[in-house]
């Protein structure tokens, strides 16, 4: 762990939000800091004037090897892909790997709360955000919702205190280079996710682990009893255990889960009803798991079962997850842009009952597709592909005969084609989901300017 930071030569990697928050920190605490992105100049004008108050070295277009010479720590943002052969040649050299998280949590003065998985973790984190919001109101005290999503944590350091609480989306890619563990450690589920960056599941599952892999007796871990990976971790716990599912836990664990319609909390005095499922506003059996888990990170924290119960009340989901865009046509259309694979896709169409047009595509992540495939002869009337992964698509829906099929299948180049086709081909009292099961980077940034250029598109059907 690096307590001083002061003439420490960093090589960044990575210009996006989270490689300009670990720049501005490390630069203010001592460090001689490079900031490399193979984008150009005039693609990062932005990013370069908001960090032009900082003197750091740019290093722009390419990744030179020239730059691993003498430094010190090479800090890489999300995404990165460990193949690149700056970070290979990085390992071979003994140069230690860090990132954003791993130099907030040597910092930060409160207590921490990380929550993973490979789906879930964002509305789980935002669920935890709203409780803690309402367990603070009035006290002096702050909440910090953030790390893999929203703005990053380590630009709002300087302004915790000890009795905050700083609550953390982490990212299996952050998580390889994590050698510290929050307080409280929560991984939801680990489903088949961003095997074209970790390539085996048993990678995956250990980059996961590593979240509560340094906690000690005095913390706690929140585990998804019905995901088998996750479950499969419970023996590697340290502190307490806490688990959440609608299986049945045995006689000696402490936990929840929902029976009949109510939230039911085991803790060391018995069990109790929390509240009934009528407060609840999310939609599907997977957004119950994630509300059972933000309830056992939330108790476990400390913050009031009262608070609990409004922040759920209060709660309604979050921006391009199963997000209602409009009525139009006698057709409901939906937002689920954050659904980044096949296993997302799936959560969200077992969230409705009517007849679904799918709209999947974007880019591929070398994920199986043939469960959604099933799922999809099962559930869905129509497909619409659209993007880079379109072909790959296509040929898992097609191991199903097409005589056999109680769908059709329709291919667009890009989203905006895609959704003026679904237009033509919904039907009143249908539902249109845009859950896409790939990631956005083949036509947008990210996967909120994809959901946001669904949104306006939609809204612009007449």
């Amino acid at each position: 762990m690096v307590n001083n930071w002061k003439g420490k030569r960093i090589v960044i990697i990575g210009a996006a939000r989270q490689g300009q928050a670990a720049a501005r920190f490390l630069f203010q605490n001592g460090a001689i800091v490079t900031l490399n992105d193979q984008r150009s100049s005039n693609d990062l004008r932005v990013t370069q004037a908001t960090l032009k108050d900082i003197p750091i070295n740019w290093v722009l277009g390419s990744h030179p090897l020239e730059l691993l010479d003498g430094i010190d720590f090479l800090c890489l943002s999300g995404g990165i892909p460990l193949t690149l052969p700056i970070i290979v040649e990085a390992i071979k050299r003994g140069i230690p790997l860090i990132n954003d998280t791993q130099v907030f949590m040597q910092v930060v003065p409160c207590r921490t709360i990380g929550i993973t998985g490979s789906a879930g973790k964002t509305t789980t984190t935002s669920i935890v955000g709203q409780i803690a919001h309402n367990a603070f109101s009035g006290s002096q005290n702050h909440v910090w919702v953030g790390g893999n999503i929203g703005d990053p944590l380590l630009n709002h350091i300087n302004k915790m205190q000890p009795d905050d609480l700083a609550i953390l989306e982490i990212s299996s890619f952050q998580l390889e280079q994590m050698t510290l563990s929050p307080d409280i450690a929560a991984i939801l589920n680990i489903t088949p996710n961003h095997l074209d960056r970790h390539i085996t599941m048993q990678a995956y599952t250990t980059a996961k682990s590593r979240l509560l892999e340094f906690q000690d007796q005095n913390t706690f871990t929140i585990l998804g009893r019905d995901d088998p990976f996750a479950w499969n971790l419970k023996d590697k716990v340290h502190g307490k255990l806490l688990s959440f599912g609608f299986s049945k836990m045995d006689d000696k664990s402490l936990g929840m889960t929902v029976s009949n319609g109510k939230y039911i909390l085991r803790n060391t005095s018995g069990e109790k009803v929390l509240f009934d499922q009528s407060i609840v506003h999310l939609r599907g059996e997977h957004n119950q798991l994630n509300v059972m888990a933000a309830c056992l990170i939330a108790i476990a924290a400390g913050l009031q079962e009262e608070a609990v119960v409004t922040g759920i009340q209060e709660f309604r989901g979050v921006a391009h997850r199963l997000e209602y865009v409009r009525s139009w046509g006698g057709v409901d259309w939906y937002n689920d842009s954050i659904a980044t694979a096949p296993e997302r896709s799936m959560a969200a169409i077992r969230s409705f009952e009517q007849p679904i047009v799918l709209m999947l595509g974007g880019r591929d992540k070398d994920l199986p597709w043939e469960s959604l495939a099933e799922l999809i002869q099962e559930r869905v009337r129509q497909v619409v592909l659209f993007g880079e992964a379109a072909e790959i698509i296509e040929h898992a829906l097609s191991q199903i005969p097409e005589n056999l099929r109680h769908y059709s299948i329709q291919r667009c180049k890009g989203l905006k084609e895609a959704v003026f086709c679904v237009a033509s081909l919904a039907k009143p009292g249908d539902v249109v989901l845009l859950s896409p099961g790939g990631t956005s980077f083949d036509e947008f940034r990210d996967f909120e300017e994809r959901g946001e250029r669904f949104h306006q598109w939609v809204q612009e059907l007449s």
